[in-house]
């Protein structure tokens, strides 16, 4: 496993965010995947990668094992750590989660991932501590995994993260907080498919950034945010899923983060290309600064301003 993640000397701690690669067996589109990879990383030299689902596109993979390291590859090449969460099109292949999680671990020494407590529903439920010079933590970084489809035939759509993931989160945080001296760590989510609320802060605050699909969430509100809200200290959540949205919108100052589609291999808009989200957070800073790292280099540090029209 890689070593622990800590801040840099200045404080701040950098997180590159690739999303829906949708890697498959290395056409030309996994190339430019590929490329753009590189090419973020090479310009933002990140502490840590997130990667948000959807890593390979299970269903078309001749061999998911493969697809997998290739699609990990560059971030095993330049030695970063990185951590990793599946999404609804990962398992459509051969593979179960279980499976996927094994290969994600097995000779990639910068990984991160761990399937999680076997008593919690899901694989990849997680946390990894940012430490500060003391060795404390001064950030958290929480991963979970959204699932898939609705296992419920009267609930159509996507999966929901489940009550057992949000009493393993809720653990989790208040164990860190009790090692903080009583005070919530300042903490960062990472999971595939958007929870209820994008939608509503899409209707009802102002938004930053793009959105030109509906919000694909999850018809069940299994009450995350809720959760966090209570807990305290968490500043963001990122996911991915719906490949043309990055905005992101700020509820009870918690903010609603899309991250940008990063894979070739799958759908996406003219005139909106492929990238990445990058958060940087400092010691210190109620906050985290955050923008978009094109393929092609551009920087989209000020994003549009969407305002609703209606309030609820």
């Amino acid at each position: 496993m890689a070593e622990d993640l800590k801040l840099r000397e200045d404080g701040t701690f950098k997180i590159v965010q690739f999303t829906d690669l949708h890697w498959q067996n290395g056409e030309k589109a996994d190339q430019s995947t590929r490329e753009c990879m590189e090419r973020v990383l090479q310009a933002e030299k990140p502490d840590l990668v997130a990667l948000t689902g959807d890593l390979i596109f299970g269903a078309k993979c001749k061999d998911p094992r493969q697809s997998l390291r290739e699609a990990v590859r560059p971030l095993e090449e330049a030695g970063i750590p990185w951590a990793a969460v599946f999404g609804n099109h990962d398992d459509e292949g051969s593979l179960k989660r279980r499976e996927l999680m094994d290969a994600l671990r097995d000779g990639h020494p910068h990984c991160l991932s761990e399937p999680g407590p076997a008593d919690v529903e899901g694989v990849g439920n997680f946390v990894r501590a940012v430490a500060d010079s003391e060795g404390r933590a001064a950030f958290a970084l929480f991963f979970l995994d959204s699932g898939g489809y609705s296992p419920i035939p009267s609930i159509p759509g996507y999966d929901w993260i489940r009550r057992s993931q949000i009493g393993w989160y809720r653990s989790e945080a208040r164990r860190l907080e009790l090692a903080n001296g009583g005070a919530p760590v300042p903490s960062l989510l990472f999971f595939h498919i958007p929870i209820p609320e994008y939608e509503q802060a899409w209707r009802t605050v102002t938004c930053y950034g793009h959105r030109h699909e509906r919000v694909s969430s999850p018809n069940l509100n299994s009450g995350l945010f809720a959760e966090l809200l209570e807990a305290g200290g968490v500043l963001g959540t990122f996911c991915g899923h719906d490949h043309v949205n990055d905005y992101w919108g700020e509820l009870a100052g918690i903010r609603l983060c899309y991250g940008r589609a990063t894979g070739y291999q799958t759908y996406g808009r003219k005139s909106y290309p492929k990238g990445a989200r990058v958060i940087e957070l400092k010691r210190g800073e109620r906050g985290f600064a955050t923008w978009i790292r094109l393929a092609n280099g551009v920087v989209l540090d000020r994003p549009r301003a969407h305002r609703p029209s209606r309030w609820f």
